[in-house]
């Protein structure tokens, strides 16, 4: 693990295709930009994505 990057962390989410139903996402990465990019290669670009870290999401702003 290269250490400037920081830790694998758990995102999840979905992504909708099309008029289909959203599919559910769970990825490892070290950061939304890593995670969206990782999701964008695997489906494609130009589809609604949603995506976040529960740590993160649950933490106050």
């Amino acid at each position: 693990m290269n250490a400037d990057k920081g830790p694998l962390r758990e995102y999840t989410g979905l992504i909708w295709i099309d008029d289909q139903p959203g599919i559910r996402l769970r990825i490892l990465a070290r950061s939304l930009d890593e995670a969206t990019a990782s999701v964008i290669e695997e489906h494609g670009d130009g589809h609604v994505i949603s995506i976040w870290n529960e740590e993160d999401a649950s933490r106050a702003r």
